[in-house]
């Protein structure tokens, strides 16, 4: 029985009868250090003992001498919730270059993954990660990194793919629920979500792909992380845009950056994203960075490109809070510049 294929997702996962997965990529460990590579050093602290869940942590060695304050970035990796970790070559890779380039303090989120933990798990272990790295924000937490250089007042959450999708939920959350008694607000200064992942039943407009075997494909996908969802792919932890019953004009930030793939297969759901933030009425600013002839998370597929490097760029720009103007092929488009 165990031999026998249920999905045959080659070369990312195949899941068999038995319920067992075999993931064949994102599985390899790279070791944090703290001798700096790229000027940032790294370390794994564990932030939920009784699931064995921790956190890497990314810091430029000259803070670490100096004690400066730096902004928080808290990331979430992608995957479609069910492969990658924060301890992959990719993710430890990006993290260190991001942290590098946005002189950042940075925290890289471990959750469990669908199938054996299925969705809400994923969501409720990073709001876990959350609040445990806000039990920082009065320089008495767990961690000495944290309480010595994390400034609170600039915490920036983000994530790629299914780890952008998470950035949203948190954020939403965030809003809502006390991440810790010395906020005021929802703690989160702005968020990065970069190809995020989001689906519906139907083509969110007229541009987005009506191919019934990839369509078929997603839904598969979004099966797979959430058995137990009685509305499929409208479930609205993944129907975030076309479904009018979701309300995102709460969001809790005040800045939100979308970056979006030319060729992507979700490009339609980002670009949407971003204009019914813009309708809904939250009193925030949107930008979206478009990258010409790309596909979905082609900076960690190819990280020494051209493109990669304008989007990492961008990326620290904004956590910096710097003006940044990239090359017409990969531009920031505040508004929907036409493309909504």
């Amino acid at each position: 029985m165990d031999s026998e294929i249920v999905y045959d997702f080659s070369p990312v996962f195949i899941i068999y009868k038995s319920g067992r997965i075999e993931r064949l990529t994102g599985e390899t460990i790279v070791q944090s250090s703290l001798t700096p590579h790229n000027g940032v050093v790294s370390k794994d602290v564990v932030y939920s003992p009784g699931d064995n869940l921790s956190v890497r942590i990314f810091l430029p060695e000259k803070a670490a001498k100096t004690g400066e304050k730096l902004p928080l970035l808290v990331y979430f990796h992608g995957g479609a919730f069910i492969i990658e970790t924060p301890f992959s070559p990719t993710y430890h890779t990006f993290l260190t270059t991001a942290v590098s380039a946005s002189d950042c303090i940075a925290v890289s989120v471990d959750y469990r993954r669908p199938p054996e933990h299925p969705i809400p798990i994923p969501y409720d272990d990073s709001w876990t990660s959350l609040k445990w790295v806000f039990t920082h924000i009065a320089g008495c937490g767990p961690e000495n990194w944290l309480n010595k250089h994390a400034d609170f007042s600039k915490v920036f959450l983000a994530g790629d793919s299914a780890g952008a999708n998470i950035t949203h939920h948190m954020t939403m959350r965030a809003a809502k629920e006390k991440l810790s008694p010395h906020l005021s607000g929802s703690g989160i200064s702005g968020i990065i979500l970069v190809h995020p992942y989001f689906w519906s039943k139907t083509p969110v407009d007229d541009k987005d792909t009506t191919d019934v075997t990839t369509r078929s494909k997603s839904e598969t996908l979004w099966r797979i992380a959430s058995p137990n969802s009685k509305d499929g792919v409208d479930d609205p932890f993944i129907n975030v845009v076309q479904a009018e019953s979701v309300d995102i004009s709460g969001l809790g930030c005040r800045k939100v950056l979308v970056m979006v793939a030319e060729l992507d297969l979700l490009v339609r759901q980002d670009w949407c994203y971003a204009a019914k933030l813009e309708r809904s009425g939250w009193k925030g600013e949107v930008e979206v960075m478009e990258t010409e002839g790309e596909k979905h998370v082609f900076h960690l597929k190819n990280p020494d490109t051209e493109k990669a490097h304008e989007l990492v760029k961008k990326f620290a720009s904004f956590i910096k809070g710097d003006i940044y103007l990239s090359r017409s092929d990969s531009k920031p488009v505040k508004k929907h510049n036409g493309k909504f």
